[in-house]
């Protein structure tokens, strides 16, 4: 493992912001003590720092004369779970946590800042990303909305997130898809009440609905091609109040998971036809609204090389796996690659046992991961920057 020595000096700061990040967790759009910290760092450190970028969002540039521009983002919200670490830097907002590791990712990043700032790259300028609300209210998409990459503009932008799994000094990465898109959908299913022990009257809206999701599961066994990846996941149904009575209606809400845009257009269209088709079989009718959240998270070819290349750099060849397949977790990381090229990598946590995986209430960033992430930020903007004259 390469780490540098003046990277290893700055581990005491990694761990202090990192824990005074995860006893003060913030979640989407209200991320303000955070940034604060982090903008206060960053001009600490002599950085060009802008402030309320889609929303809660930082920006820092560091420019060293003409050349080639990079992005580098961390995400900086925390989620809605009651932690049960028992650490002594355990969350002490109630019902709040760092479940996914933000204040690990916000950390490093920070760290890498300021550490190029006192040891800048040959030249060209690199763009430090401080993404607020990646959990589910896509942060990125209201940063590059906001002007991000109009007002800082970039080559190409790397992103990194923990992984709970793989050994802490290990990467994975791969060209193409990396991470699922995530689509909601809602369903409402109307029939006709009736009374329980006279279904013959009415229209069963909990038969049509079972019969749907039937259907919908189809789609992907049967109607996909095996070598494509999708997922339709009913998560709620809820339906009636009381024990003799068949409901008017159901309402279904679930998501589904696609890696490319061509599954993603056909799961939209075959679950809307699919469940028209069930419910005016029995006589029922729908209403279905399928909303497009995060798009899928797909890494450009030479941006992957460059990724691969740092890693194998701190972590060397043999710690880097390019065989581990897409998750079919979403990520809004994505909105930036949808603009600009550019690669995700996961980096080891350790051990997943004991509920220690994501957005568990029990998970805790693994702190022996900071240095190492820290050097990576720093190798990957370096290659980056020089690409065109590395040999």
């Amino acid at each position: 493992m390469k780490v540098s020595d003046s990277v290893k000096a700055l581990e005491p700061r990694l761990i202090e912001w990192r824990h005074d990040l995860h006893a003060h967790p913030e979640t989407a759009f209200q991320e303000h003590r955070t940034a604060a910290l982090v903008a206060r760092e960053l001009r600490a450190a002599g950085l060009e720092v802008h402030e309320g970028i889609g929303r809660t969002g930082v920006v820092a540039v560091l420019r060293n004369g003409d050349g080639p521009s990079v992005g580098l983002r961390a995400d900086m919200d925390a989620l809605d779970i009651t932690e049960t670490t028992g650490v002594p830097y355990a969350s002490t907002m109630p019902g709040k946590m760092h479940a996914c590791g933000h204040d690990g990712h916000t950390a490093m990043l920070l760290g890498a800042a300021c550490h190029m700032a006192a040891n800048p790259p040959s030249r060209g300028t690199v763009v430090f990303i401080f993404q607020p609300a990646e959990e589910n209210e896509g942060g990125a998409r209201v940063m590059v909305e906001d002007g991000l990459f109009d007002r800082f503009p970039v080559d190409c932008v790397f992103g990194m997130h923990n992984w709970p799994g793989l050994p802490v000094g290990q990467f994975a990465l791969h060209s193409g898809a990396m991470m699922a898109a995530q689509d909601n959908f809602e369903l409402k299913i109307i029939g006709k009440g009736s009374h329980a022990g006279m279904p013959h009257q009415g229209i069963d809206p909990i038969l049509v609905a079972g019969q749907v999701n039937t259907a919908w599961q189809a789609i992907v066994s049967r109607t996909l091609s095996p070598a494509d990846a999708g997922v339709i996941s009913i998560t709620q149904i809820h339906a009636g109040d009381t024990w003799n009575i068949i409901p008017e209606s159901v309402l279904i809400r679930g998501t589904a998971r696609s890696l490319s845009p061509d599954v993603r257009d056909r799961l939209e269209a075959e679950m809307g036809h699919r469940a028209r088709l069930v419910a005016e079989t029995f006589g029922a009718r729908v209403e279905f609204d399928y909303q497009r959240r995060y798009p899928a998270t797909i890494n450009t070819p030479a941006e992957t090389d460059i990724a691969r290349a740092a890693s194998e750099a701190v972590a060397g060849e043999d710690a880097i796996r390019q065989d581990m397949p897409a998750s079919m977790g979403a990520e809004d990381f994505s909105f930036m690659l949808q603009k600009k090229p550019g690669a995700y990598i996961w980096m080891g946590n350790g051990s997943a046992e004991g509920g220690r995986n994501l957005h568990n209430p029990n998970y805790d960033f693994n702190d022996e991961a900071l240095t190492i992430g820290v050097e990576y930020w720093i190798e990957v903007a370096r290659r980056a920057l020089t690409r065109n004259s590395m040999p």
